[in-house]
Order: C-alpha cells, then sequence, then structure tokens
C-alpha cells in the first residue's frame, strides 16, 4: 500500500515501503534518483514489462496505417508483439501475434492487407477479428474440440481507444481512460493535428528503426536535458559553425541549411539553455521548450514557402487559431512509455523495449493535408537529420546511452544522480504537474514517480 503515489521529490509525506516479487520499489526509485538496478536487471525489466507496459495506454499506431478493413500493421506493447488490424466495420483491434494452437508466430510482415491469418504451421486461419474459422483435418481433433470456443481465438488488447487518429491499447480491463491518461499531452497532439489546413495527417514518407544496446529509459530521460547538447553534440555543432562561416551570402542547393542549423542550434550557451521551459507531469509525460531559434524551421521564419502555408492555414482556422497553432514551441513531447511527438516538425518517436539492455527506436513524420510540398520535405529532412541511423546528432545520443549502460552493467554506480534543478521546480495551478525554468531534471523526476506509482500501487 502506498501512501503518496506521485512524489517528485518535494513531498513530505510518508510513504510506506513498497516490496512486488521480492523487489524493493521504494529503495529503487529514490529521491535522489534511480538505482542502477532499475536498468541491469531482468526481474526488475520483466516487472516493467508487467506492471507497465501491460497496464498503461501504449501508442501502438496511426490511423493512416491501417486505412481500409483488411488493414494491418505488426507492432509491439512491451515485449509482446500484436498486429492493429482495421476490421471490415472500418473499427480496429490489436491482436497478439500468436496463433493459439502452438503459440506460433503468426505474421512476419511489418504491414499489409489481408482477407484471414493463416498460421504457417498448421494452417489455423483465423478472421480479422481473431476468430477462428478454419482448421485442416478437423476430424482428427476429439469430439470435445469446438472451432467456436472462445479459448480458441487470438487474443487481443482489452481496451482499444484513439485521440485524433493516434491509437493507444492497454492489456489491463482496469485503468484511467485515454484522454485523463494523456492529460495535457493532447495539447501536442492537437497541435500536430490542426497544422494541416485540411485537418488530415498521414504517416508518409518512410520511417527509421534504430537499435541500441541500452535501456529504454535511457531515451526518455534524455529527450528533454537541456545540458547535454552543448557537450555529446559538440563535433556537430563545430562543424555546422565551420560551415556557415564559408556559406554566408551564399545560396543552399540542397535544404536551405536547415541541416546545418538544426546541428548548430545545439550549441546555445548555458545560459540560453537555462531560459527553456521544462514541464513535467505526474503520470510521467514532459516536454520542453523550443530552441530553435533561426532558420527554415524556426517559428518565426519568413520565407515564401512558410507565407504560403501560413495563408493555407488562415483560409481553414483564422488569423487568430493560425497564431496560436504556429506560435506553439515546444520540443519532444514525451507522452510516457512509449511516445514522443515533435509537432511543429510534424514527427513521432516510438521507444520498443526489447529486453533490459536492448531498446529499439523508430522515426516517422507526417504530410499534413492541404500544406505546400515543400512543408513535408522539411519534416522529411528534419527526421533524416535527428532520427537516422547516419544522424551525426542521434549516433552521438546513442552511443551516450551505450556508455551509461555499460557502465551501470560493469556496477561503477550504484544510484543515478537526478537531483539537477530541484529546488526550482514549481507546481502549476496546484496539479500534480510541475514546470521550471532553469537547467533542470525535472523531466527525469516525473518519469521516475510514474515508473514507481505503476511499478508499486497503480490499481
Amino acid at each position: 500500500m502506498v501512501e503518496t503515489i506521485f512524489d517528485l521529490g518535494h513531498s513530505k509525506f510518508h510513504t510506506l515501503r513498497v516490496m512486488v516479487d521480492n523487489i524493493d520499489i521504494e529503495a529503487i526509485a529514490g529521491k535522489e534518483g534511480m538505482l542502477a538496478r532499475a536498468y541491469t536487471d531482468p526481474e526488475v525489466f520483466k516487472l516493467e514489462m508487467e506492471r507497465i507496459f501491460q497496464r498503461v495506454w501504449i501508442f501502438v499506431g496511426h490511423e493512416s496505417q491501417v486505412p481500409k478493413p483488411g488493414n494491418f500493421r505488426r507492432t509491439s506493447i512491451g515485449t509482446n508483439e500484436v498486429l492493429l488490424v482495421r476490421q471490415k466495420d472500418y473499427s480496429l483491434k490489436t491482436l497478439f501475434n500468436n496463433c493459439s494452437h502452438r503459440g506460433t508466430r503468426l505474421c512476419a510482415t511489418a504491414e499489409g492487407n489481408r482477407t484471414s491469418f493463416i498460421c504457417p504451421y498448421h494452417a489455423w486461419t483465423f478472421d480479422l477479428d481473431g476468430t477462428l474459422k478454419r482448421v485442416p483435418d478437423v476430424g482428427s481433433y476429439p469430439t470435445s474440440f469446438d472451432i467456436n470456443d472462445p479459448s480458441l481465438h487470438l487474443k487481443s488488447a482489452p481496451r482499444l481507444q484513439d485521440y485524433r487518429g493516434f491509437i493507444f491499447a492497454s492489456l489491463s480491463e482496469q485503468g484511467p481512460n485515454l484522454i485523463d491518461y494523456l492529460s495535457k499531452m493532447t495539447n501536442a497532439i492537437d497541435n500536430l493535428v490542426d497544422r494541416a489546413p485540411d485537418g488530415i495527417i498521414s504517416l508518409d514518407g518512410g520511417h527509421f528503426r534504430v537499435r541500441y544496446s541500452g535501456n529504454w529509459k535511457l531515451h526518455h530521460e534524455n529527450a528533454n536535458d537541456t545540458v547535454h547538447p552543448g557537450f555529446v553534440h559538440e563535433s556537430s555543432v563545430t562543424a555546422a559553425r565551420q560551415s556557415q562561416k564559408g556559406k554566408r551570402g551564399k545560396a543552399e542547393p540542397i535544404d536551405g541549411g536547415q541541416t546545418r542549423g538544426m546541428m548548430a542550434s545545439n550549441g546555445l550557451s548555458p545560459k540560453d539553455w537555462n531560459t527553456i521551459e521544462l514541464n513535467g507531469m505526474s503520470n510521467g509525460h514532459s516536454f520542453m521548450g523550443g530552441f530553435y531559434k533561426s532558420g527554415l524551421i524556426a517559428p518565426q521564419e519568413d520565407d515564401d514557402v512558410t507565407r504560403t502555408y501560413r495563408t493555407a492555414l488562415e483560409k481553414a482556422h483564422g488569423k487568430k487559431k493560425t497564431d496560436a497553432i504556429l506560435g506553439m514551441d515546444r520540443f519532444n513531447n514525451l507522452i510516457w512509455p512509449n511516445l514522443n511527438v515533435n509537432s511543429q516538425f510534424h514527427q513521432i518517436r516510438v521507444v520498443h523495449p526489447i529486453s533490459v539492455n536492448e531498446t529499439v527506436i523508430e522515426g516517422y513524420c507526417f504530410r499534413l493535408k492541404g500544406a505546400p510540398e515543400e512543408i513535408f520535405y522539411r519534416s522529411i529532412r528534419f527526421l533524416g537529420t535527428l532520427v537516422s541511423p547516419a544522424s551525426m546528432i542521434f549516433s552521438d545520443d546513442l552511443e551516450i546511452f551505450e556508455r551509461i549502460q555499460h557502465g551501470l552493467e560493469n556496477g561503477k554506480l550504484e544510484r543515478l544522480d537526478h537531483r539537477r534543478g530541484i529546488a526550482t521546480d514549481k507546481p502549476l495551478n496546484g496539479t500534480s504537474n510541475f514546470h521550471s525554468t532553469t537547467s533542470s531534471e525535472l523531466p527525469l523526476r516525473s518519469q521516475r514517480a510514474a515508473w514507481k506509482y505503476w511499478m508499486s500501487a497503480g490499481q
């Protein structure tokens, strides 16, 4: 039993010690930071998959990925591989990707269109809703065998909801509804969809898939960290600045300087980084203020393409709402525990835990219906610069994640320190949400609080 559920390090309330499967949750999620065991112990990872990823809302896809009946995509909820399937009546269902006969993986392809799913082992055939509809040589089974027995159908997620085309599933029959769980992070999704003049967005342009040898939490803890960019990304910052010196006054033949500008923006001074607002929420979500202050992707950019785009938005929404839509300047809207939304750049990243020290990250970008084609090109360029395996920025982060994992597994550190900026965290309007306008590890503390809640109580 837990008396204080969300504790960002400020609460004076007493918290009872919680033991789950002989794992001391209270000791691991200490106020100063997480024990290294949280990143290295397979038993802790197993409990995370059971208590977090099988109970909270997990992003499983966007409606544009499965537009027609029979469309499916293979994805995962924690370590459970599932199929997101568009049904004959256009509803959606999430099915476990395992045959009910011998547990064989049903579908190995990433996406496609089917009228049914046929097991490659013994050809048991399932309808789009998971109902078993055909078994070869069914007469050889005992008389008690009933093809209509629900236990022989494919298992499905008991809850599936979407918010403006973003589809989430939960493997728990109980828990908060999706809107309550998303809380203020609906603003990030709203802003992304509203940036399409015609109100329709679709995933397009392919995607990137990157695997790193480290725990899934390391990506989240890095997402809204405002101290590391000037150090971790120093090489790309230096290269971008040197290139800028040689390009002043000259036309950019490839992308108008977008890539160079993105890399150079990581080189803000510590004083400038300390002006970036940070926000952390009790359910683990977080975001930071934007830091691209110049160039093609800056909010105040006024080139021909942006003016054409703004005109289309104003025609759809009016000037006041358009100003509000384009004026939202946030970066890495992290919807804990597996989705990162960058609304103004029309991007998402999806995080898939594979094992305690292995994680896959997928990066996608959206096409905004009614926007100039050049806006889509900028989104693709942003995705390649930031999330590609060849990215000078992302490769730095992945290297750091693996160095952290290596150090923790070698026992070099017992507990990670999450205390930076703790004195500057301020509650928002009496809620359990906090914000900070100085260098702070507030997002880490929010994630730790959510981790502690679901790993202990969370019922």
